[in-house]
């Protein structure tokens, strides 16, 4: 029988004596033949989030049956990776849950930890010990993703035990990947200044079609959306206020600066599509403004004020992870606050949210049904290609983090970022 690895076998000596055999786990003693091996045994381990420190992710591969990983208390959908050293085909997986079992999750395998593949979708789970048995997954990463809890906690296992031919990668230093790189033990969100730098990258391709942003703080044109002159790192309008606030803001910090002569005007022409007051002068000015580095700041501000910080909190209250925090901030960005609220309202007629006990990917996916019908509303702003073959592709994906590579097109144009 096999016992956690290891085979046993009992075998009758002369006079009736019978003696147990060790048997190695490489080795099959019915056949003869190599069977699978354990891949998992003290390899790096990363979690969406963990509980405390007395509960690590690395508590599910260290083949110690009392230490376990237990995720936050909370209800959004979590996961616990483990990075094989090398692509593994794998034919099994055991997992160990605790009382704090997910009742529905999926086994995973991903060549890159950014995008990944179902091998076994498991629902109407019961705790305990689940043996899962003919899978047939290839892939570096092995990540558990558990969508439904079976209680009002987190997540509780205490191992993940993954089999295939191998041979098993070597084990590294703890808390450090096969190079000898330090790994984190939890994954971020999008405050965390990798992420938010790909917020950033992520908006400025539809914005500006580029992926350096910090260049954009010049730009200006009117595109025909009906809100007037579209400027800035994330396109500020001069009819819908906060292309008013930026120059407000920048004027109470330098005094006399070229743009504060408009403010009159912007403020007659806010709400509308108008230039009245504007034309002559005003491009101009905000192009020349753009060298001044108080400029550049009074737009950052106004963006994290207005559009990022709001957007991050209400989809952490919402208990989505890193995409849809962005999916929150690029709606916002679009759309306004009062947009995103309104899309958020349709969603969640649609479906519940994590935080309310609904499961994130199905969530998530209403939530862009709903920005993709806004975005249909308006002619300047139908093509939904910023949504569909970006924000889509990576839900498609499962990439709930945004973790690094991520390949997308908008508008036909394709950008990658590759951390």
């Amino acid at each position: 029988m096999w016992l956690w690895g290891e085979s046993y076998r009992s075998v009758l000596l002369g006079g009736g004596i019978a003696v147990v055999l060790c048997i190695p786990p490489a080795v099959s003693v019915v056949t003869g033949v190599v069977a699978d091996v354990l891949l998992t045994r003290g390899r790096p381990v990363l979690a969406s989030s963990t509980q405390d420190a007395t509960v690590p992710a690395a508590g599910v591969v260290d083949d110690d049956p009392v230490t376990r990983w237990a995720s936050a208390a909370g209800s959004r959908t979590e996961w616990i990776r483990v990075d094989l050293g090398a692509a593994q085909q794998v034919r099994r997986v055991r997992l160990n849950w605790g009382d704090d079992h997910a009742t529905a999750y999926r086994v995973q395998m991903s060549d890159d930890g950014a995008t990944w593949a179902d091998i076994r979708r498991v629902t109407g789970g019961t705790g305990g010990a689940d043996d899962l048995h003919n899978l047939d997954g290839t892939g570096r990463y092995l990540r558990v993703l558990a969508t439904r809890r079976s209680g009002e906690a987190g997540y509780s296992l205490f191992g993940i035990r993954a089999y295939g031919p191998g041979p098993a990668a070597p084990v590294p230093e703890a808390g450090r990947s096969s190079a000898g790189v330090a790994v984190p033990d939890v994954a971020a969100d999008l405050t965390d200044e990798v992420k938010r730098e790909t917020a950033f990258r992520l908006v400025s391709s539809a914005e500006n079609s580029t992926l350096d942003w910090r260049h954009e703080y010049a730009y200006i044109e009117d595109i025909g959306d009906g809100r007037g002159y579209t400027g800035g790192i994330i396109g500020f309008c001069s009819g819908t206020s906060d292309m008013l606030a930026v120059v407000s803001a920048y004027t109470r910090q330098v005094p006399g600066n070229p743009l504060e002569r408009f403010l009159p005007a912007l403020r007659a022409v806010d709400g509308s599509d108008s230039h009245d007051g504007l034309d002559p002068g005003f491009t101009a000015a905000w192009r020349a403004a753009a060298d001044d580095p108080a400029f550049r700041s009074a737009q950052d501000d106004a963006r994290d004020r207005v559009y990022f910080n709001p957007a991050v909190r209400l989809a952490v209250a919402d208990g989505l992870r890193a995409l849809g925090q962005f999916a929150y901030y690029d709606a916002a960005v679009m759309h306004g606050p009062a947009g995103l609220r309104k899309i958020r309202a349709r969603a969640m007629a649609a479906a519940h949210t994590p935080a309310t006990d609904g499961e994130e990917i199905t969530y998530l996916n209403a939530f862009l049904d709903a920005r993709s019908a806004e975005m249909r509303t308006e002619e300047a702003h139908s093509d939904t290609s910023r949504v569909e073959t970006a924000q889509r592709l990576f839900l498609r994906a499962t990439n709930l983090d945004l973790t690094a590579p991520l390949t997308w097109k908008v508008y036909g144009d394709r950008y990658t970022v590759t951390r």
